[in-house]
């Protein structure tokens, strides 16, 4: 009788001894719901946005450059002109607009690592982040648009109204300006991208 009794305890103890604890299918599902860490992902992306506009910006700010070209009319006379980013006001708003970016990308960081380190606050960050990463989209994407014309018109210029293209002779300066726009777009890339993760994100924080 006592073994028998034993085997039956057994038998039903062998089922508990399974069960996985409630905290470890809780983990087991949030691994499920998200896959990755978004915290991390986020840091991550901002950290490339603060290094992109800031190597736009210093790459449009040294784009300075000096040649010796003749003064229209008087063909025989020719003097040193400086090709520089604050001669155009559309390149004086692409560098404060990238500038501004650069500093709101420092600012989240932070405020994404808070949100590692504190994940309680998440919610309320992932609203704000949503918000205004459309804000620096669009003001990034203005900037790099008004640059692009200028440097369209240095490229090409335009015969309809008698501008003459530049970049034949400040190749440096037209070649600086290129890059430059090329890391703005990769920045405004870079924010489109926080932007869709945060609303996802927080979409998804919220429906659960």
């Amino acid at each position: 009788m006592a073994s028998t009794d034993k085997t039956a305890v057994d038998s039903e103890s062998a089922p508990k001894s399974e069960a996985a604890p409630p905290d470890a299918e809780a983990a087991v599902a949030a691994t499920a719901k998200f896959p990755f860490d978004y915290s991390v992902v986020d840091v991550v992306l901002r950290i490339l946005v603060f290094a992109a506009t800031l190597s736009s910006v210093v790459v449009m700010v040294t784009s300075d450059q000096t040649e010796v070209v003749p003064v229209p009319g008087l063909p025989r006379v020719s003097l040193p002109l400086q090709a520089k980013f604050n001669h155009s006001p559309a390149l004086i708003y692409f560098v404060a607009a990238l500038s501004v970016t650069g500093f709101y990308s420092i600012i989240t960081t932070l405020a994404s690592l808070a949100v590692v380190l504190k994940p309680v606050y998440s919610k309320s960050f992932l609203l704000v982040f949503a918000f205004l990463d459309v804000v620096f989209v669009g003001i990034v994407a203005s900037a790099t648009g008004a640059a692009g014309g200028i440097a369209y018109i240095g490229l090409k210029g335009n015969n309809h109204v008698g501008w003459t293209k530049i970049c034949n002779v400040y190749d440096k300066f037209c070649r600086y300006n290129a890059s430059s726009l090329a890391l703005a777009l990769f920045a405004a890339i870079l924010l489109v991208l926080l932007s869709m993760m945060s609303t996802f994100t927080l979409y998804k924080k919220i429906s659960d």
